[in-house]
C-alpha cells in the first residue's frame, strides 16, 4: 500500500482505489492533503501486469480453450487485478516524467 511521504501514514485499499481511479495525476493525501503522485517504476509495474492479464485471453484463443473458460476468465482476471492492483502503486511528492530524449553522453 502507499505511504505518504509527508506525514508518512499507509493509505488503505479503498483509500488507494478511489485516489488512483481519477485523471488527476496529484492525489491528495488522505490525512494530511499533501499532494502526492504515483511515481513512474509504481505506473511501469502496473502496466505490465494490465498488459498480463489482456493477453491471457489472445492466448486462450490460440489454445483453442473453452469459450467458457475464456468469458468467466475477463471478469475474474479484472477482480484480482482490482484486488492486488493497490499493493503496487507507490507514492511521490515530486511529480516523475518519463524522458524519452535523454542524452547520456
Amino acid at each position: 500500500m502507499p505511504v505518504c511521504e509527508n506525514c508518512h501514514r499507509k493509505w488503505s485499499w479503498k483509500q488507494t482505489i478511489r485516489k488512483t481511479t481519477t485523471l488527476d495525476p496529484a492525489m491528495s493525501c488522505p490525512y494530511c492533503g499533501e499532494k502526492q503522485y504515483q511515481t513512474q517504476k509504481s505506473k511501469t509495474k502496473i502496466g505490465i501486469i494490465t498488459a498480463c492479464i489482456l493477453l491471457a485471453m489472445p492466448i486462450l484463443l490460440l489454445l483453442e480453450a473453452p469459450k467458457i473458460m475464456m468469458i468467466s476468465l475477463l471478469p475474474s482476471s479484472f477482480i484480482v487485478g482490482m484486488l492486488v492492483y493497490p499493493f503496487f502503486v507507490k507514492i511521490s511528492s515530486k511529480e516523475q516524467f518519463i524522458d524519452f530524449f535523454k542524452n547520456d553522453a
